[in-house]
């Protein structure tokens, strides 16, 4: 289920009436020669006979994400010493596994892998929280009254302690139009950050997504015991707007179209926000 204004996103998520940017060719690799139909430390035994067939197909036809012109399967059957394409494998397993069909398959394989299809994702000056050295960044762009934003919030938490000091999460603002309290709690979520209390404001919207009036967000700044002359203050200020404005634009320059949208080491993640986890424990791999 998502939250719409005008476009469809892969991921449940709230969505915003920016349109998306058209999907790249299939990169595939040369056809031709044996097809690989097994692979050594590649599990495909829960595999059904046609999802084998598919993964089969898969593996033979794209690009090793190791660098050289060829297949994940050859490229785990020569043993590159890379070890990325082992992963890759997997990978394409799980998606599989996952019910996807092989367009979906494809382009989440490529965003994820291909060269061209890597992002410079700011994250300078965005809050933070988790390893700051991580290996795995992930780069959320979110609204605080985005209800499928607040069903991802405690997914990332455990997420944090499940991999302790390999993950960090960076916050960006994407309050979207048709939610007419995400833009005030944007504005109390920088306005808390200013005395050192982001991530706390930011828990408390999101524990309590129904109650964000104005009155609500006070009584928030009050139990984090924030100065709250200068909350409010903070609150209206030009330089506060100016902040999360230009989050959403780095949004809208990356294709962000819905919330919550998520990048992980560059890569845009296409899943839904349940397979973070494994996503994660993936990337860990490489």
């Amino acid at each position: 289920m998502i939250c719409r204004v005008s476009v469809l996103l892969v991921l449940s998520a709230c969505a915003s009436s920016t349109q998306g940017a058209s999907t790249p060719a299939d990169r595939s690799a040369k056809p031709g020669g044996t097809r690989i139909e097994s692979l050594e430390h590649v599990d495909t035994a829960e595999l059904t006979d046609a999802e084998k067939a598919q993964w089969v197909d898969l593996v033979n036809d794209q690009l090793s994400p190791c660098g050289d012109p060829i297949s994940v399967a050859k490229c785990v059957a020569t043993h590159n010493k890379c070890g990325a394409c082992v992963t890759a494998a997997r990978y394409l397993v799980r998606l599989v596994t996952e019910g996807y069909d092989r367009q979906t398959i494809v382009d989440q394989y490529q965003s994820r892998f291909a060269k061209e299809r890597a992002l410079a994702v700011p994250v300078d000056d965005a809050p933070s929280r988790g390893a700051p050295m991580a290996k795995v960044t992930i780069v959320e762009f979110s609204d605080f009254q985005c209800p499928h934003c607040g069903a991802a919030h405690p997914e990332l938490v455990q997420l944090l302690r499940t991999f302790d000091g390999s993950v960090r999460l960076v916050y960006k603002y994407f309050p979207l139009s048709g939610h007419d309290r995400a833009m005030p709690a944007a504005r109390a979520a920088e306005a808390a950050r200013m005395q050192g209390k982001f991530w706390e404001m930011h828990d408390l919207l999101f524990e309590h997504q129904r109650s964000l009036t104005d009155e609500d967000i006070t009584k928030y700044a009050q139990q984090l015991g924030l100065d709250t002359a200068r909350f409010a203050a903070d609150s209206s200020a030009e330089a506060v707007q100016k902040r999360i404005d230009a989050s959403k634009a780095e949004g809208q320059k990356l294709g962000v179209e819905a919330t919550p949208s998520f990048y992980v080491n560059g890569r845009q993640f296409k899943e839904a926000p349940r397979a973070l986890a494994a996503y994660v424990r993936e990337e860990l791999e490489l």
